[in-house]
């Protein structure tokens, strides 16, 4: 690591107070020329507040940002960008109607001859999507893109204002593992180059790997530095949540009954027109886990919004319970299949930003009793059911009736994994649960997902995260492009094997 004396990037004794929460309690950050420094904290531990004051989205309450020795005033992102501070977002900030050139583009727009110059500015895109792996089309529109295209459209938008110092808030939330090796690729050589960058992530192992040094966040007050090339995945993980957490996932054997979940013959079209499902079946019993792995962009996403009845199909069956749910409403499939769904995106699918707290956790059922009689809300039994959840799923927040869109990512992640959780079903579909949450609550979650298998009730587990796949199911689905490539029980799964799987390549997996 190449540190100056004089730090690139500095907060002193920073404190932002929030009506009825403080974020940030006298924090202190120090960032050096070609150094990356990884912060880590719960979800609430004030990681993304600070992020923001440092890029000129929010205004210290006390305390100072300086930028090379300079005490700085930025009145908005504008100025952090002129002083070289570029930032990648945990939610995107792209406007889903505008193509991709147009989104990296604005606000520093190319001009000729009186016009947007869109060609330069999409050559400029191209080339760097096969500089750094991260390919994208610059004339595909944002809102039919995937999850995942659109973070690394997000990448690139920062690396297109040619930041010298980059803050990466959960970049890796969306990417497939080759992704992840591309995006650590462009951070060692922006390192090189005497870039510097902070890396907010929750994956222990991508810490260790990647970073030069380590801060760690609790409850908004700095607890301390570790060193990557001392420390531990069990060491960091108690940092941030102030006791010991289990990493591995503790669960018995499965014992599958009758099948809640059957799938034939599924078939469907992309928001694109393309073919994204190819003839998909499987089952899913009661009291077991089916993992869904592959890489992302291979029909994992319409698969479930096809099961959830949040896309048509055009040939195939979904049965569930033994009804017939095929291209049925989401509402219907919630309560006559009693089924709970927690979506790959909980912005779109999942919650209401400007709702309260209260009102999100019921969203699937507020119109029956106990929370409506007639056609009167019963305000009470909403609030009441609120607090039990809150407490129970540990949803960091001043109140129940702040705004979802308020609460950090973790937090409206775990307010969406309460509610879906929290009455009775049969069928369980997970997309993504513990996407761009922290350690504590991943534990949380992957104990009430085996609670669940447990209790009887069939699991469908959709996932980027190999290892959480792993973890967690009893049976393995490989997709890829569109297709069932193959099932396998979990004890003759190896990441070498699903690997391959996920690359289309079956027949290496029996040699």
């Amino acid at each position: 690591m190449n540190t100056s004396v004089t730090p690139v990037l500095e907060a002193r004794n920073v404190t932002k107070v929030f009506p009825g929460v403080i974020a940030n309690e006298d924090v202190n950050l120090t960032l050096h020329k070609g150094e990356i420094l990884a912060l880590l904290g719960e979800n609430g531990a004030g990681k993304s507040t600070l992020m923001n004051i440092i890029f000129g989205l929010y205004h210290p309450t006390e305390g100072e940002i300086l930028v090379n020795g300079q005490p700085v005033v930025m009145k908005s992102p504008r100025d952090a960008i002129a002083l070289g501070i570029g930032m990648v977002h945990q939610h995107f900030q792209l406007v889903p109607v505008m193509t991709v050139t147009d989104n990296i583009m604005l606000g520093d727009e190319s001009v000729k001859g009186g016009l947007l110059d869109r060609r330069k500015v999409a050559a400029r895109i191209r080339e760097l999507s096969a500089r750094y792996s991260l390919e994208v089309d610059p004339d595909d529109i944002i809102e039919d893109l995937p999850v995942g295209v659109r973070q690394r459209v997000e990448i690139l938008k920062a690396l297109y204002r040619n930041a010298n110092t980059l803050i990466l808030d959960e970049p890796t939330a969306v990417l497939t593992p080759q992704e992840i090796e591309g995006l650590f690729r462009v951070m060692q050589t922006l390192k090189e180059q005497g870039n510097s960058i902070i890396f907010i992530t929750h994956k222990l192992k991508e810490v260790l790997r990647i970073a030069d040094r380590i801060m760690v966040l609790r409850d908004g007050r700095s607890v301390g530095e570790a060193d990557p090339q001392s420390a531990t995945q069990q060491q960091l993980a108690s940092m941030m949540v102030g006791r010991a957490v289990i990493l591995t996932v503790e669960k018995g054997p499965s014992h599958p009954q009758a099948v809640v979940l059957e799938v034939e013959g599924l078939t469907a079209t992309s928001d694109l027109g393309d073919p994204a499902l190819r003839g998909v079946s499987f089952q899913v019993r009661a009291g077991e886990i089916l993992g869904v792995a592959g890489v992302q962009g291979n029909g994992q996403t319409e698969l479930v919004e096809a099961i959830t009845g949040l896309r048509k199909v055009d040939s195939g069956r979904v049965t569930i319970s033994g009804a017939d749910m095929t291209n049925a409403s989401p509402r219907r499939i919630t309560h006559e299949g009693h089924s709970s769904h927690v979506p790959e995106d909980r912005h779109t699918y999942g919650m209401v930003d400007s709702y309260s707290i209260a009102d999100n956790l019921v969203l699937n059922q507020y119109y029956l009793p106990p929370f409506a009689k007639a056609a009167t809300i019963q305000q009470a039994a909403i609030a009441e059911h609120a607090k039990v959840l809150v407490e129970k799923f540990d949803v960091r927040t001043p109140s129940i009736y702040t705004h979802g869109g308020s609460l950090s990512g973790g937090n409206q992640q775990k307010m969406v994994v309460a509610r879906e959780f929290s009455r009775p079903i049969n069928l369980l579909i997970a997309a993504q649960p513990t996407r761009g949450i922290d350690v504590g609550s991943i534990e949380f979650i992957h104990n009430q997902i085996v609670a669940k298998r447990d209790e009887g009730i069939a699991v469908l587990l959709v996932s980027a995260e190999l290892d959480e796949i792993m973890a967690l199911s009893d049976r393995i689905a490989v997709m890829y492009k569109g297709e069932i490539i193959d099932i396998i029980d979990r004890a003759d799964a190896t990441r070498e094997g699903l690997g391959l799987l996920m690359a289309g390549v079956k027949h290496e997996l029996a040699s």
